[in-house]
């Protein structure tokens, strides 16, 4: 099964080896028929603490690797 890949920005990087990003999607309100955005946080894996507060970056789906940590990021945007 592929994994899924999401993009978005660092919202944090206190965590060691763990940074917080944060994952926006539009969609159209399916009665009034407006765009909204709605936004997803997930902790992701950063292993070389390499990206910091503000940079875009992709993530993937892996394997859980803490209670609340299943991503991992790949590259910087």
């Amino acid at each position: 099964m592929p994994r899924r890949v999401l993009e978005g920005l660092v919202v944090s990087d206190k965590g060691d080896k763990t940074v917080v990003v944060r994952v926006e999607r539009r969609f159209m309100h399916p009665v009034y028929k407006k765009f909204i955005t709605r936004s997803s946080r997930y902790m992701a894996h950063d292993a070389e603490n390499r990206f910091k507060v503000g940079e875009h970056v992709e993530i993937q789906e892996c394997r859980p690797i803490s209670k609340r940590k299943k991503w991992e990021t790949i590259e910087k945007k």
